[in-house]
């Protein structure tokens, strides 16, 4: 889908990820633009205009990478900080005060849920959790409710909801709807489409992409931005301007792997589910998730992220995960190799055994970060490792009923 930009010349996203932010054209302009390494700039005796200094976060390589962003998301503004956390820091802080209560999805990246429960409870702000796709979870509103907080598509489970009734109650009541979107990327969706307020991403993930540089973004109108910025500022969150420049740099073949990601999403999930060793896949791309048509709706692909359950459950997954050779034990994700954790070990590993049951996170429960390899040694991979866990001859080979091989992917398949 192409969007307007600039003097109405109208880019696709591919296109808008590779040029949008870059410096006007003009001969002898670097095509690589310029890591400028400077805290501080040279300012009007006089006092007029914005000072420019690092630390505000106004350098030019946090400008040309906002506005990148920014364009990718089409959004009025957008804010870049130094990690996810600060992203999601500057945004929650912007919205609330003391006294004021969130209502935030059960589903939740282990560190914005440690920051909602240790520091903003500190500050005499409630948060209330619940299931954003149960029919009742409005209760939770109250009249102190002033930011409703959702990740979409979710960690680990990657359940997707549709973001069209939360925006209908957190505008109804005054609050804030504002959605982590890092698993998506503004390629497969774009919140503020939908009406989200406030979008944050990890741009340590997808947007960087190489899984070397640290960053966060938040994005939506101006306002809501410049509020972020105030705190960002304050809290001193800026990000380097050569991590910024990576993640520009990043940007420009987001678009080309997500499309690889997304190919080998569907692939590796629809092979995956039809191998007797392995209990349950978490893939929104497949027939079987309980989100598949909304996510065929709102998404333009399903993404590089899978869960995964064994037979046999930990025991089994601990051989699984040793055996394997191309992909790699590690945390994060969104980079080009293929990385793979537990939650018990990284995300969630605040929560005891039966917090993570209760949320389905069994232990046991494998995320994977599908890179861009090539789909057929992934699955050679995976085949081999799912060997050594249960033997050659394989154990379980057999002993439940093969499923069909899921038909239509929806949008994931246009992508592959």
């Amino acid at each position: 889908m192409a969007e307007p930009v600039g003097d109405g010349v109208r880019m696709g996203r591919s296109t808008m990820a590779v040029h949008a932010g870059s410096e006007p054209a003009a001969l002898g302009r670097p095509i690589s633009g310029a890591i400028v390494q400077s805290t501080t700039f040279e300012s009007d005796p006089l006092g007029t205009g914005e000072v420019l200094y690092s630390r505000y976060g106004n350098n030019p390589n946090h400008r040309r990478l906002e506005e990148k962003i920014a364009r990718l998301e089409g959004a009025e503004a957008c804010l870049v900080a130094g990690s996810g956390m600060a992203a999601m820091g500057a945004a929650l802080l912007s919205c609330l005060d003391s006294g004021d209560h969130v209502v935030a999805s059960t589903a939740l990246y282990g560190g914005t849920k440690a920051f909602l429960d240790r520091e903003l409870s500190r500050l005499g702000i409630q948060t209330t959790y619940v299931d954003l796709a149960a029919p009742d979870w409005a209760e939770a509103i109250r009249p102190s409710s002033r930011v409703i907080l959702a990740e979409l598509p979710t960690n680990p489970l990657l359940r997707i909801t549709d973001p069209s009734p939360l925006v209908e109650v957190a505008h109804g009541c005054g609050a804030t709807l504002v959605t982590d979107v890092t698993f998506a990327s503004p390629i497969n969706f774009r919140g503020l489409e939908h009406g989200v307020d406030l979008v944050v991403h990890s741009a340590t993930k997808y947007l960087g992409g190489h899984s070397d540089v640290t960053a966060g973004a938040v994005c939506g109108s101006r306002d809501l931005v410049d509020r972020a910025r105030e705190r960002a500022r304050l809290f001193g969150t800026a990000l380097d301007p050569h991590a910024a420049w990576l993640v520009e740099r990043g940007i420009k073949t987001l678009a080309l792997r997500m499309e690889r990601h997304n190919a080998n999403g569907v692939t590796v999930a629809a092979w995956l589910e039809q191998q007797p060793e392995v209990e349950h896949v978490h893939y929104p791309g497949l027939a079987s998730h309980p989100d598949h048509q909304v996510a065929s709706r709102l998404l333009d692909g399903f993404g590089g992220m899978l869960g995964l359950e064994l037979v046999g459950g930990a025991e089994r997954t601990t051989e699984f995960v040793r055996a394997l050779r191309i992909c790699t034990v590690a945390p994060s994700l969104g980079g080009v190799e293929t990385l793979v954790s537990e939650p018990r070990f990284t995300s969630h590993v605040k929560l005891s055994a039966e917090e993570r049951a209760a949320l389905g996170i069994r232990d046991g429960f494998i995320r994977f970060s599908l890179g861009i390899e090539d789909a057929d040694d992934l699955i050679v991979d995976l085949r081999e490792a799912l060997d050594a866990a249960f033997g050659v001859s394989g154990q379980v080979r057999g002993s439940r009923e093969m499923g069909a091989v899921v038909g239509s992917t929806g949008k994931g398949e246009e992508t592959g």
